[in-house]
């Protein structure tokens, strides 16, 4: 999709001036997606042996690029490369790619008639999320036909088509909106030039003929003076008109440079001169014609014509450039903060704070004071006048409808007085019901009949109305039409109805399978961690109430013992190999206890603690610690420090006999590297440590966030849990090294996957997966959901 929109950008960008650079960085593109494609459909390939198949690189080419020697009929494609495409250089074609999208902004952004932000944004984001992914796969040189490292790879596809469906998305956008818009501004200003160009010959031709009639005329100095400004503006226009073509056909060209890549007196030449000769030409030929009128003898009334309106039209001319003059001022003195109108106004206020302004707006505010008695009487004298003519014109009983206009409305104030004589029957009938109708129970009554009759012709009951809320009614509900009043209650749907009663009775029936042996309150905060001691005795539980406690494992859970914790959250407990200690881990330290609740040891960390995991000859302890696995004894004692490098470790895993640590963690770029942007997943890892050696034997890479590691003590197997993901089962393989010289140990560990475990219901994993069974041959895990899910390996 992607490649489609590219090739519309480049056919649609083609029109505009300056565009070569951006067709060109379009172009490279382009092609450089194509080779990242075959890469990645190789990769699918080895993986996906069944459904993929692979394709010969010469399949593969480009269909942009044609042989132009050849007839069309007989068109053939070129091959994208001439060198072979293999896995290992995909770390190398991310990073140039991450080049080609970069140069690709860079051209996009040379366009200052239109900026989007949200092409240039996903770009640039893009751009890191290469850098960044090329980084991670550097290290995994020469392991590209490792299992594991394929299906990062192919998990890496998802990240890489959210942003590709971002920037096509954008592109589409630019296409439709920036590029007419750009064009827009280009012919605009194409126009611009075009059209002073023509005027200036114009005025050209003009001058050239005015010229062959003053030629002759150099007898005297006005005469002189004629010739010399009418053959300046000659001059002026061909000028003008001659530079005016030449930054239109530099506007309209399609390989010429960016606008602030052009020096800029050139660009100043080229856009400005146009304008400014046809404005000297003009002057010079106005300059002209007024001295033509006197040395060709005319009459003096028309001399003084033509000067008056020669002024008049030059005023005019002034005025407009000198404002635009001080607009372009203003613009480069105030930065865009301010326009000329603010500036022009803020300098009014500036010198109205002068003595001499100060003095004469006091003179006219005295004169106006002294003058405002003269205009109030002339006020009252006007009114006067209105007030008689209209009161001549006003019908005599308009004071009495007024009057019962008002009272019947329930004013409280009298109406007005009556123009007709006392002896009018009609005018004191109409009085008296105004009377009347001014008393609170006549009102009240009035009221009453209203609501009455308005019942009786509607036929239906007006319903309440809450307070506080509007009225819901609509207007066909209110109408005065005689239908049947919809139902109240809506018609239920069967089919819908069936579906709930389904799925209740599915619950129901999952529910009755479940049986609670015993509900247990023993924290009053969130249990963050549990497990059973290794002899099945004891259950512990930690929780952030800074409470640790220990449950005996009979018939029913008994409560054993409770361990106070004064500082920190308690995070995670873990019993010793033979059962009989118990660690509690707080946020920098941890507790060593019995089994009995007594407090061996306190071990305070300086750095914080993540994890804690027992050696299993019970002896010794691992404290995880950011990127470091501090080997401790169980006084406390440093016994050995174990480096990893850029990986936040989230747990480690020991084998059986001590020779190797496991860890899991995600990967932390270095702050001087590529940095990943907010929406993608950063890199996780596991990796097999030789704590004899202290060197990395194998690094794994992984694409969901991981949760827990766990080894198996009968079997080389290792369990990994995901946050979001099925948990993995992977086996440990030694395996012979023939790089390994100079009397290093041939032997190496590595992980291969065996299987992902596929759950028969979609379901969210809560918490850590475990071996379980007396021979670890099942995996146990738990949904969000309280149901439990078994396998085997």
């Amino acid at each position: 999709m992607l490649d489609k929109q590219l090739r519309d950008f480049e056919n649609a960008s083609r029109e505009l001036g300056s565009s070569v650079g951006i067709v060109w960085s379009a172009f490279r593109l382009q092609e450089r997606l194509a080779k990242i494609l075959f890469l990645f459909r190789e990769n699918a390939a080895y993986l996906y042996p069944r459904k993929i198949m692979h394709r010969s690189q010469e399949v593969l080419v480009n269909p942009n690029i044609m042989e132009r020697r050849q007839d069309w009929r007989n068109r053939s494609t070129i091959p994208l490369s001439q060198d072979s495409l293999e896995l290992d250089m995909l770390p190398d074609q991310l990073k140039s790619l991450a080049g080609d999208v970069g140069a690709f902004i860079s051209c996009l952004n040379e366009f200052d008639e239109f900026n989007d932000e949200a092409i240039s944004q996903s770009m640039r984001s893009f751009e890191d999320d290469l850098r960044y992914f090329s980084t991670c796969l550097s290290e995994y040189k020469n392991q590209f036909r490792s299992s594991a490292v394929q299906r990062y790879v192919h998990d890496l596809t998802l990240e890489i088509g959210g942003h590709l469906d971002e920037i096509t998305a954008a592109l589409t956008i630019f296409i439709e909106i920036g590029i007419p818009t750009i064009w827009f501004h280009q012919q605009h200003a194409t126009k611009n030039l075009m059209n002073v160009s023509t005027l200036s010959i114009v005025f050209g031709v003009v001058d050239a003929s005015l010229l062959v009639l003053s030629s002759h005329m150099t007898a005297t100095i006005p005469a002189k003076l004629v010739n010399m400004f009418w053959m300046s503006s000659l001059l002026f226009s061909i000028a003008g008109g001659v530079n005016g073509l030449v930054g239109l056909t530099w506007k309209q060209s399609n390989y010429r440079s960016p606008i602030h890549r052009v020096p800029w007196w050139l660009l100043v030449w080229m856009k400005g001169s146009p304008l400014v000769f046809l404005v000297i030409a003009i002057a010079c030929f106005s300059a002209g014609v007024v001295l033509f009128t006197y040395s060709s003898q005319q009459n003096p009334i028309t001399s003084a014509i033509i000067v008056v309106m020669t002024l008049i039209a030059s005023s005019g001319l002034i005025s407009i450039s000198g404002w635009f003059v001080l607009e372009r001022w203003t613009f480069l003195r105030q930065k865009d903060q301010k326009w000329l109108g603010e500036v022009i106004s803020e300098t009014l206020d500036q010198l109205a704070e002068l003595g001499i302004v100060r003095a004469h707006r006091f003179a006219m505010q005295w004169c106006s004071q002294r003058l405002a008695p003269i205009r109030a009487y002339l006020t009252r004298f006007l009114d006067w006048l209105t007030t008689s003519r209209t009161s001549k014109t006003k019908p005599k009983n308009d004071a009495t409808t007024t009057a019962a206009q008002v009272g019947m409305a329930g004013h409280s104030r009298m109406p007005s007085t009556s123009s007709e004589g006392p002896g009018s029957s009609d005018s004191h009938k109409k009085r008296h019901d105004i009377l009347d109708a001014r008393k609170p129970r006549v009102r009240f009554q009035n009221a009453v009949r209203a609501v009455i009759e308005l019942q009786r012709t509607t036929g239906k009951r007006a319903k309440p109305i809450r307070p506080g809320l509007p009225r819901r009614d609509s207007w066909w509900q209110t109408s005065m039409s005689s239908g049947p009043e919809p139902s109240a209650s809506p018609v239920p749907d069967p089919g819908l109805s069936a579906l709930r009663g389904a799925r209740v009775a599915k619950v129901i029936e999952e529910l009755k399978a479940l049986e609670l042996a015993q509900e247990l309150f023993p924290h009053a905060a969130l249990v963050r961690h549990i497990q059973f001691s290794p002899n099945g005795r004891y259950l512990a539980t930690s929780s952030w109430d800074r409470k640790a406690m220990i449950f005996r494992i009979g018939e029913t859970l008994m409560h054993h013992c409770t361990l106070l914790h004064v500082r920190g959250f308690v995070s995670q407990v873990a019993w010793s190999p033979n059962g009989r200690l118990l660690l509690t881990r707080f946020t920098r330290g941890y507790k060593l206890w019995s089994e009995d609740g007594v407090c061996k040891q306190t071990i305070d960390r300086s750095k914080t603690v993540s994890s804690v995991v027992w050696l299993p000859h019970g002896q010794a302890i691992l404290s995880i610690e950011g990127s470091e696995v501090v080997k401790l004894d169980l006084h406390g004692k440093v016994l050995d420090v174990y480096h990893f490098g850029h990986v936040r470790l989230i747990n480690v895993a020991v084998t059986s006999d001590c020779s190797r640590l496991i860890a899991i963690g995600p990967s932390v770029p270095p702050p001087n590297g590529p940095q990943p942007t907010r929406q993608t997943k950063v890199e996780k890892r596991i990796i097999v440590f030789n704590m004899i050696t202290r060197q990395k034997e194998s690094q794994t890479p992984l694409f969901d966030d991981v949760r827990d590691i766990s080894i198996s003590k009968r079997m080389p197997f290792v369990l990994v849990s995901f946050e979001q993901a099925p948990p993995q089962l992977w086996k440990l393989e030694i395996v012979r090294d023939r790089a390994r010289t100079n009397g290093e140990s041939p032997l190496t560990a590595r992980l291969n996957l065996k299987h992902s475990f596929a759950l028969n219901v979609p379901t969210s994993i809560a918490g850590s997966c475990y071996f379980g069974g007396n021979d670890e041959q099942f995996v146990f895990c738990v949904g969000k959901g309280g149901r439990p899910f078994r396998d085997s390996p």
